[in-house]
């Protein structure tokens, strides 16, 4: 299997405005973005929707397995929700690599509030590595 990453990625993507245009960086403690809910992602009254939250999680195991030379595919996402993430609300994004075996890459992520730490969501995945292009981005 070969994808390409042409910068329309709904999480990632730096050419779609209606995406969330996450920017990770590597580090000591894995792969980290900062983000800033805004409100057009909102589900009950002043919440994020958890998907939202999910996409952030996998958005970090994902670039984790890249900035770790093991680019994939997620093939299972396991999600755990700990409290609600308020709109507006700073946060921290981060996932690390945990294991490779062959050709699956173990990682783990969180999401937590950029100032006091607290714990948004955890999640584990199972990543499928595969051929990866980055195709030309005109911006």
């Amino acid at each position: 299997m070969e994808v390409h990453f042409d910068g329309h990625c709904f999480g990632c993507g730096p050419l779609n405005p209606d995406g969330l245009q996450l920017k990770f960086e590597p580090g000591p403690d894995g792969s980290v973005a900062e983000y800033e809910v805004p409100a057009r992602f909102q589900s009950w009254a002043g919440m994020a929707h958890g998907g939202i939250v999910s996409l952030m999680l996998d958005e970090a195991v994902g670039w984790a397995a890249w900035h770790g030379g093991h680019p994939g595919v997620t093939g299972r996402l396991q999600v755990s929700l700990r409290r609600p993430l308020t709109l507006g609300e700073r946060v921290r994004i981060v996932g690390k690599v945990e294991n490779v075996r062959r050709t699956l890459v173990y990682v783990s992520a969180f999401v937590e509030n950029a100032d006091d730490r607290s714990r948004v969501a955890d999640a584990t995945a199972t990543l499928v590595e595969v051929k990866t292009v980055i195709d030309s981005i005109d911006r």
